[in-house]
């Protein structure tokens, strides 16, 4: 007992140790400032941030909002990656119960019969050869972490949980910018269908101008067949637009949970304005993007690995102890004569495994390797998209002063030809010419406006949208 007692009072100083490496971040050379830090978005003050979880509010669209909703309510995928944090989050409670004894009841009752002829037996034994055994009683079992794995194994699962919930984000925010991205591309296509409805009013206006002419015998009726396909050409593009709504309306349908058939969105004529986004600076990206907040929880779960796998060189050591009553009686069963106990530690030490362990400790290292190395390039790839959206956004700013100068050029070009033709300076092939050009210069300004409204929400969701790794630390209080 006195053994005993000594051991008792090292193992709080040997539960001290751990063999899992010192962890360190991998280092990534970071920008002082994004280079393109200019157009409607500016670098983020202090106090100037994308709110938490609401981004898309930039937009000041109530449909919007409402449809977000329904998408955090119905959209299967996000259940998905809700089950797959649950499940991360039962596995962290059951690695860190393994730091905690485990307690347990037994009881039995049994009737047994031992062979005539054993080995034991002893001519002048009065053992019977039937008899009863019964018993019950408490255990418990205790596996002291002298080298760290349980701490390891706790604290990999803990990380494992905060990568979940960063994985989780992560799906939240591409789904939402995948709406967000559909829905503004249908309203813009909104738009477009109203321009070219009024434009099919004005080819149409031409038409019937082209025909009473031809039949003054003024034009031609090559003139009226090219004003009649102009005006099939736009009514084929309102076709299109149709169709191009309908698979964006489906889409949107998905993501918030219903079926195509059942959902749709009323056409809308919006003026939607180009946000202004605080970029903050790209030292802040490392915090606000859940994906590179999940991998390096993942580099710091491999870290906390090795340590488990360096542990299986040194004993596992175990405190047991059971106390309880057995008798071959059932009313006598519970007095001192039955008491029963047994208390001590147990060690195990591997001696031979053929290899098994050092495969383990490469087998973590190579893990946290390969860890290391996604870290590096989801850190990487999270600046170049951030720079990509950023350039992109200030090259179609240039592009769309020049193309709304384009049709406003064209819209005055169209005038003079129609009142040359008019006049019967020319014929109508000035016009078509004139009319071709303007539609495509208003065609392109609109398309490169879905594209600017399409590259800001690509911006938002490159900077994380708002999100924060700091939240990660609040899963230690679920």
């Amino acid at each position: 007992m006195k053994g005993l007692k000594v051991f008792l009072c090292a193992v709080p100083l040997l539960a001290s140790c751990s063999l899992e490496p010192t962890y360190k971040k991998p280092d990534i050379p970071v920008p002082a400032a994004y280079k393109g830090t200019y157009g409607p978005w500016q670098q983020a003050e202090p106090s100037d941030r994308l709110a938490r979880g609401e981004w898309w509010k930039v937009y000041n669209d109530p449909v919007l909002d409402k449809l977000v909703t329904r998408l955090d309510a119905a959209n299967a995928d996000l259940a998905v990656a809700v089950a797959h944090f649950d499940q991360a989050i039962a596995y962290a409670t059951e690695a860190g119960s393994y730091l905690y004894p485990t307690v347990g009841a037994a009881a039995h009752v049994t009737r047994n019969k031992q062979s005539v002829y054993r080995a034991t037996r002893s001519p002048t034994s009065r053992a019977p050869n039937v008899y009863g055994d019964n018993a019950i009683g408490l255990m418990a079992d205790y596996e002291v972490d002298l080298w760290g794995r349980l701490r390891n194994l706790a604290a990999a699962g803990e990380a494992g949980a905060q990568a979940a919930a960063a994985d989780l984000e992560s799906v939240r925010l591409s789904l939402r910018a995948q709406l967000a991205d559909n829905y503004l591309a249908l309203r813009m296509l909104d738009v477009e269908n109203t321009v070219l409805q009024g434009e099919v009013g004005a080819y149409t206006k031409a038409l019937a101008m082209t025909r009473n002419r031809f039949e003054g015998g003024i034009d031609s009726a090559l003139d009226v067949s090219r004003a009649k396909a102009q005006l099939d050409t736009a009514n084929a593009k309102l076709s299109d637009i149709a169709a191009s709504r309908a698979l964006y309306e489906h889409a949107i349908a998905t993501l918030v949970g219903e079926t195509a058939s059942s959902f749709s969105l009323p056409p809308v004529v919006m003026d939607l304005h180009l946000p202004q986004i605080p970029t903050g600076i790209p030292a802040v990206l490392l915090e606000r993007r859940p994906d590179i907040a999940a991998a390096e929880r993942r580099l710091f779960a491999a870290n906390a690995r090795i340590g488990m796998a360096k542990a299986a060189f040194y004993p596992t050591i175990d405190l047991a102890a059971m106390g309880g009553y057995e008798g071959m009686y059932q009313p006598a069963l519970l007095t001192y004569p039955n008491l029963v106990w047994s208390v001590g530690p147990t060690a195990f030490l591997t001696i031979f495994d053929a290899g098994r362990r050092e495969a383990r400790v490469k087998e973590a290292e190579a893990v946290f390797n390969a860890d290391g190395a996604k870290y590096r390039s989801t850190v990487l790839r999270a600046f170049q998209e951030v720079e990509d959206n950023l350039s992109l956004l200030n090259e179609l700013a240039k592009e769309s002063v020049s193309l709304k100068a384009a049709v406003e050029d064209t819209k005055r070009t169209l005038d003079i030809a129609m009142n040359r033709y008019r006049e019967g300076t020319v014929n109508y092939l000035e016009v078509v010419i004139a009319q071709t050009a303007a539609q495509q210069a208003q065609l392109d300004e609109l398309n490169l406006r879905k594209r600017r409204l399409q590259a800001s929400v690509n911006l938002i969701r490159a900077l994380g949208g708002g999100w924060d790794s700091k939240s990660l630390k609040d899963l230690a209080a679920k």
